[in-house]
């Protein structure tokens, strides 16, 4: 807390950083926070920032931290959304995945959230994991519809290194689901969850109309933030220059705790073409797809003969939609976003 309260007390502001639109406390595990030190840095926040009119502020929360009383707390210091990582209800699935909390936890928590006045909540789920049957699935998603929310971000289990499932599979203890069951669960949840009214409009998101992540979008659309604490990362580009910046403060935490915040090495400059090829690859996951007006004009990038014809390949084979002024992919196209997109950009 006196670390994070120092660097935004101390750091030195960028010239965007003004008005704020959004605030996001992300993980690790932001609940941990009491009501009382989440107003210490709001606090803070006030004395160097206009976030008098914010749009969106979220918080993630864990199952095992939701009480009435937080979830009000949360809502006293201007809280409009959080975010819980509820991934499955399965006793066997949450152990595999080395949960803290138990099933009874995610509907009790659930419960409180769903019965709260929150203007909004999302729940995280994880599908494709080794295993996983799509009954398995089937139920987690009937279980999270039960509770009506606007938000379901659903992501597709992945092996990091470093971590314990990643040194699992590193020593041959784990074998991940193969492709062709991880697209089935996506298709599925894709559909169970627009039988209710949640349509995909990112890759790993779905929202009821109204309900979409702002915060999160803002990434997607190259917007400027800033971020406070271990690890945080901030973007800075006003949207004309040729370059924007890219920055990240230091992982460990012993470090960052002695008022040494920003990592020299992980400044990065980004090219108007390698801001280009980030645009391409991160409007494809989304349902609103990669303009092409605004990728010649905004970035001065032109797909060219080689990508057009491969373009035009994929439109023939239902991966992207036939809009000639947009480039958006298809349910089709989603299962294998990241091959498509690689091979797009690959083919400049």
């Amino acid at each position: 807390m006196d670390a994070i309260l120092s660097e935004i007390e101390n750091r030195e502001l960028p010239d965007y950083a003004q008005k704020v639109e959004t605030l996001y406390f992300g993980g690790g595990t932001p609940s941990l926070l009491s009501p009382a030190q989440l107003f210490m840095i709001i606090d803070a926040l006030e004395t160097r920032f206009d976030i008098s009119n914010l749009s969106e502020f979220t918080v993630e929360v864990n199952p095992d931290d939701v009480t009435p009383g937080y979830i009000q707390a949360l809502m006293d210091v201007g809280v409009t959304r959080v975010s819980m990582g509820i991934q499955s209800f399965q006793p066997e699935l949450l152990e595999f995945m080395h949960r803290a909390h138990t099933k009874e936890e995610a509907h009790r928590s659930l419960e409180v959230i769903a019965n709260s006045n929150l203007p909004s909540f999302t729940v995280d789920l994880i599908y494709g994991n080794p295993g996983q049957t799509e009954q398995q699935l089937e139920d987690d998603l009937e279980q999270i519809l039960s509770y009506n929310p606007p938000h379901v971000s659903a992501y597709s289990l992945t092996l990091e290194p470093k971590t314990r499932l990643g040194k699992q599979f590193e020593l041959g203890r784990l074998t991940p689901a193969d492709d062709e069951m991880v697209a089935r669960h996506m298709q599925i949840v894709e559909s169970r969850l627009a039988e209710r009214g949640l349509i995909r409009y990112e890759i790993s998101n779905y929202a009821k109309p109204g309900y979409e992540a702002i915060h999160n979008a803002n990434y997607w659309q190259h917007k400027t933030y800033l971020g406070f604490g271990p690890s945080a990362h901030s973007f800075e580009w006003d949207g004309e220059s040729p370059v924007a910046k890219r920055s990240a403060n230091i992982r460990n935490f012993k470090m960052y705790s002695t008022g040494k915040f920003e990592d020299p090495d992980a400044k990065e400059v980004l090219t108007e073409q390698e801001l280009a090829e980030e645009y391409i690859l991160l409007t494809l996951r989304t349902r609103k797809g990669t303009h092409l007006k605004k990728l010649e004009e905004v970035y001065s990038y032109r797909f060219n003969d080689k990508q057009l014809t491969l373009i035009d390949y994929l439109r023939k084979e239902a991966y992207i939609s036939q809009d000639p002024e947009l480039l958006s992919l298809t349910s089709k196209g989603m299962t294998i976003a990241d091959e498509l997109t690689t091979k797009i950009i690959a083919a400049g």
